[in-house]
């Protein structure tokens, strides 16, 4: 029997994964995998939700980029651990990838972690981490049509943030059309009209972080 490269890979990957998961049951963490387009804002919230939630909460991220440590400097700027994967022309983070940085992050100290995944709607969402959650980040600016385009991913969404929001009056963007496409694609995902900038919204997506960091601590 043959067994193609792309198996081998992802049979690789689901092992990572597994062991990733089970890591994060173990020690009580909540890990969210961030995915948007490039732009959609994912280190300026993850930025401002750090900031915001200092001395509540230890946060560490491990950032995923084609090249560049740009990100991962950005977060240790405001206080968090941060660790830089620069994937080099691929698409998305691997659970192996992953699995190397929670050591240098010493993830078993943290409450939560995120994982900012390579800028792309499409890749990173075929691929398991491990995590226990992801958040999928639309942006006002790229327009009201990726729900429709890219159903798969907004799909399968823990949660989704419109960020950006307070650029609605300035740009053509349908949040009816938006809300309506993601009620049809993931009708059990929430929707959180944000602007990490600004701060509007903010304090409803502290409240689903707190609601499923009590989840992960029975």
């Amino acid at each position: 029997m043959k067994v193609s490269l792309n198996q081998r890979i992802l049979s690789r990957n689901e092992k990572a994964a597994a062991e990733n998961r089970a890591f994060f049951q173990s020690q009580k963490i909540l890990c969210l995998n961030l995915i948007s387009s490039p732009g959609a804002g994912k280190t300026a919230l993850l930025e401002r939700t750090i900031q915001d939630l200092k001395g509540q909460l230890a946060i560490g991220v491990i950032e995923g980029d084609i090249e560049t440590d740009n990100d991962a400097r950005r977060i240790q700027a405001v206080g968090a651990r941060a660790f830089q994967i620069e994937t080099k022309g691929a698409c998305h983070l691997s659970a192996e990838q992953v699995q190397d940085a929670l050591r240098k992050i010493e993830a078993q100290t943290l409450d939560l972690i995120f994982i900012e995944n390579v800028g792309n709607l499409v890749c990173p969402s075929a691929f398991d981490l491990g995590e226990s959650g992801r958040v999928v980040i639309l942006s006002v600016p790229e327009g009201d049509d990726k729900p429709a385009k890219y159903p798969g991913t907004f799909a399968g969404a823990s949660v989704v943030l419109i960020n950006k929001i307070d650029l609605l009056n300035y740009v053509s963007f349908s949040l009816r059309r938006v809300l309506a496409d993601l009620h049809t694609v993931n009708p059990k995902a929430p929707v959180f009209q944000i602007s990490a900038a600004t701060g509007e919204g903010m304090d409803a997506w502290y409240g689903w972080l707190r609601q499923h960091l009590e989840k992960n601590r029975p």
